[in-house]
């Protein structure tokens, strides 16, 4: 007792909320489903016909719940125990009747509740498309309507809406079943029936359902249908209808007219009236049509919107090619606009597309003569004077066909009107511009491009509103370059695709842009060079270019269309332009540098081959000696540190490239492991790097060093502003040692070396020197004297100068006082005077 109190709590509090909406259909459903399954728990073996009647109740309403949220198959079960239970009711009833009377009186008691199961059942069916279900439960219902007439109306309906919902899903055969159900249910009962309006909705529905069914097949049922619809009542819609089948089916014209005929006096909208003349032109039966059109202003004579006949007519003799009948139908509204039969402001709008649809027609097959006569008919809806966005377009349009004409003059006022009705345009700047390249006007191109490159950064306001789109400014510009380059205007040209490539979004024309700059630009700079001069600023803007290429590229690893095949390609280019410019610079070191520079950088995005490894390379080689270079001249401490540095950094990615580019192949010949020595030595002893002796150690260490390699890092550890006296010495003992160890020794090479090292350790004019400095010295003037005794070879004016700094040691030692020092010395530098040739004699 308890669950079934709950249970009908639970439904009433359902029925509550759904009336203040405060519960969704779906949430009522799944309350009824949990309350109805509580009551049904809760029968007994008989229970009372109060009960039965409210179980009843319950399983109908929440079956239907479950159909109206699209959910029939939940429906299902609960309409059958609506139908068990309405089963047992007839039973108790019948049992405790009296006589036939009270049956009879019982049954239509009962087959009300029937006639709603089963109705449901039948919405339950067509839901889940048990057509054959329905077509039962339906007929069931047919059944009972002479004993529940009142039911005719809602059962017709009840088919109708299944005939709807079949034929939206293209079941052509079902939806003709339940409309003609629909129909003939209708016809049943006169007095509970549908009204005649209902009654041709469904005819027509159904001859719609034929005739898309398969007109060739049906076409006679659904002429049929709508004919009997026609009959039932008069709809603008049927009479559609109707001509359209009677035109699917090839009807004559005298046929036609006729259907027309029985609608003359219907009343219609004017909308209607043109759809059914264009239904009738757009199936090739255009006297009837025009016919037709002719008619229509009689029944509308007083409406405002006469002038959609009017553009309706001269689209059609448009769309006939009847041109010229369509242009005396033009030039009537043109008169009638000055004589006080103006189109209304919508209806002259589409005339205004009309026109200038037709002229971009002409226009577009190149008969500008043709194109200038169709937008003058749109000018003379234009009063003097008007200012107006649109009259600016028809006049940017008009000065195109009058460029092509050639005739610019005629341009040139058309523009000028433009600019008078929409100054800031861009399209205005744009026609301004093509006239000025027309007319070879440097200058004012030059001054419209720069004006069309802002615009384009910020479209106008009136722009926006007109919703321009947002590449207008780039194909512009795009254009405008083209047209330049046809009409040899370089300047002009280079000037639209600076401003083009700082707008471009997509990655293949942006890169199309630079490239096509870069040649205009080597063009012209090659042009000046045949003149022995480089202009700085054209340099400078191929820098610019290419450091703008090298950005875009990093940037497109972003851009899925911009494939990766596609961006080395691109790098390709742009790094073989850099390198090849950069070798062209051989008199400019910086500009040398900076090509070289970007050409390795560009070469980052390629594949790292063979060839574009020893690319690298060469490009980091030659920025780091230019900078080495830039350092040695002239500059500032603050500079020079600068370049050193740069130098260091280009040298330490190139050593890095080196070690993988000899992977690759047998490099034993190549020079770089020497120039990189050499370069970093320079730039880490010009910048005072502590690491250089650390650096120095691994040198000293390598076998195959070469002489010269050692006496440059001599002169170079005691080139400003590097000083280290140190390892200059160490080096020249090293390239002294070497020299030694040749088969045979090169008298000149062996002369210059050791001159230099005693320079290093005997500095001039010093007399407190260490013995043990001077000891190390005096072995070196052994060393001398040992190959010039072995050799004839060796210079005289060397042997001259060992004999004389050994003679002003000997003289430097005596002024000290150290007089058995001096007589070494001096007798040291006798020794050499022994192996003078012809100067011998002036030293004796």
């Amino acid at each position: 007792l308890q669950v079934e109190e709950s249970a009908i709590n639970l439904w009433n509090w359902t029925v509550t909320k759904h009336t203040g909406a405060v519960i969704s259909d779906e949430q009522r459903a799944k309350l009824r489903f949990v309350a109805c399954r509580l009551i049904c728990l809760c029968e007994g073996s008989d229970p009372p016909e109060g009960t039965i009647r409210r179980q009843i109740l319950m399983s109908v309403k929440t079956g239907k719940g479950w159909i109206d949220i699209g959910k029939a198959g939940l429906a299902d079960g609960f309409l059958e125990n609506a139908m068990s239970s309405i089963e047992k009711l007839y039973a108790k009833l019948r049992k405790g009747s009296e006589g036939e009377a009270d049956i009879q009186v019982l049954r239509a008691d009962v087959e009300k509740d029937l006639f709603k199961v089963l109705s449901y059942q039948a919405e339950s069916a067509v839901a889940q498309g048990d057509f054959q279900k329905a077509v039962i439960c339906v007929q069931r219902c047919k059944d009972m309507l002479m004993k529940l007439p009142k039911s005719t109306c809602y059962l017709s309906i009840l088919c109708y809406n299944f005939g709807v919902e079949t034929y939206k899903s293209k079941r052509y055969e079902q939806s003709s079943f339940w409309l003609s159900q629909s129909y003939d249910i209708g016809k049943m009962d006169m007095k509970y029936s549908v009204d005649k309006e209902m009654q041709a909705k469904v005819l027509r529905l159904l001859a719609t359902t034929y005739f898309e069914w398969d007109c060739s097949l049906y076409l006679d049922k659904a002429l049929k249908a709508i004919s009997l619809a026609n009959q039932e009542n008069l709809h603008p819609a049927g009479f559609f209808l109707k001509v359209k089948i009677l035109l699917k089916s090839g009807a004559s014209d005298e046929d036609i007219n006729s259907a027309l005929a029985e609608f003359a006096h219907l009343e219609m909208s004017l909308d209607f009236c043109l759809n059914t003349a264009q239904l009738l032109l757009e199936h090739g039966r255009e006297s009837v049509g025009f016919d037709f059109l002719k008619s229509v202003p009689e029944r509308f004579e007083s409406s405002p919107d006469l002038g959609k006949i009017t553009l309706f007519h001269i689209k059609f003799l448009l769309q006939s090619k009847r041109e010229l009948l369509a242009k005396q139908k033009i030039e009537e509204v043109i008169i009638g606009h000055y004589t006080g039969k103006q189109l209304l402001p919508e209806a002259l709008n589409q005339l205004h597309i009309i026109l200038w649809d037709r002229a971009a027609k002409h226009y577009e097959e190149k008969s500008y003569s043709e194109a200038l006569h169709w937008y003058n008919y749109s000018v003379s809806f234009y009063t003097p004077g008007q200012i107006d966005q649109n009259l600016a377009k028809l006049q940017r349009n008009m000065a195109s066909c009058y460029l092509h004409l050639k005739q610019v003059d005629k341009a040139k006022e058309a523009v000028k009107q433009a600019e008078r009705c929409d100054p800031n345009s861009i399209f205005t700047k744009f026609s301004v511009y093509k006239i000025a390249v027309m007319e070879n006007d440097t200058d004012k191109a030059m001054e419209a491009v720069i004006e069309i490159g802002k615009l384009a950064e910020k479209p106008s306001e009136q722009e926006d509103k007109l919703g321009v789109d947002k590449n207008t400014g780039s194909n512009l510009l795009n254009l405008a370059a083209r047209i330049a380059l046809e009409n040899d205007q370089q300047i002009v040209a280079i000037k639209a695709l600076e401003y083009l490539s700082e707008h471009l979004q997509d990655c293949q024309q942006l890169f199309a842009a630079l490239k096509c700059l870069v040649r205009l630009m080597l063009s012209k700079a090659m042009a000046e060079n045949a003149e022995k001069r480089w202009v700085c600023e054209d340099i400078n803007s191929i820098l610019t270019y290419l450091n703008l290429a090298h950005k875009k590229l990093a940037e497109s690893f972003t851009e899925e269309k911009f494939t990766e095949d596609m961006r080395i390609l691109e790098a390709h280019w742009f790094r073989k332009v850099a390198w090849n410019l950069a070798v062209q610079f051989k008199d400019s070191p910086e500009k040398m540098r900076d090509f070289f520079i970007l050409s390795f950088k560009f070469s980052q995005f390629c594949p790292s081959d063979k060839a574009v490894l020893i690319a690298q390379k060469t490009c980091l080689l030659m920025a780091a000696a230019v900078d080495l270079e830039m350092g040695r001249q002239h500059v500032t401490p603050s500079e020079q540190t600068e370049y050193f540095s740069q130098a260091l950094q280009h040298l330490q990615t190139c050593k890095e490239i080196w070690k993988v580019l000899k992977l690759t192949g047998d490099f034993a010949k190549d020079p770089t492991d020497t120039l990189l020595l050499l370069y970093e030595f320079e730039a880490r002893s010009k910048l005072n790097d502590p690491t250089l002796h650390n650096l120095m150690e691994s040198v000293w260490e390598q076998p195959q060093i070469e002489v010269k390699t050692l006496e440059i890092i001599a002169s170079l550890a005691m080139e400003s502003p590097a000083r280290y006296p140190v390892l200059c010495k160490k080096a020249l003992k090293s390239a002294l040692n070497l020299h030694r160890k040749q088969a045979v020794i090169d008298a000149g090479k062996f002369s210059k070396c050791l001159h230099s090292l005693i320079n290093i350790s005997l500095p001039t004019g010093l007399t407190d020197l260490d013995t043990s400095v001077l000891q190390g010295v005096w072995d070196y003037f052994e060393d001398a004297l040992s190959v010039v005794s072995s050799t004839d070879a060796y210079p005289e004016t060397e042997i001259l100068w060992l004999m004389t700094r050994a003679w002003n040691t000997g003289i430097f030692q005596y002024t000290a006082g150290k007089y058995r020092e001096a007589e070494q010395w001096c007798g040291l530098g006798m020794r050499f005077l022994n192996h003078l040739g012809s100067l011998k004699r002036s030293y004796e």
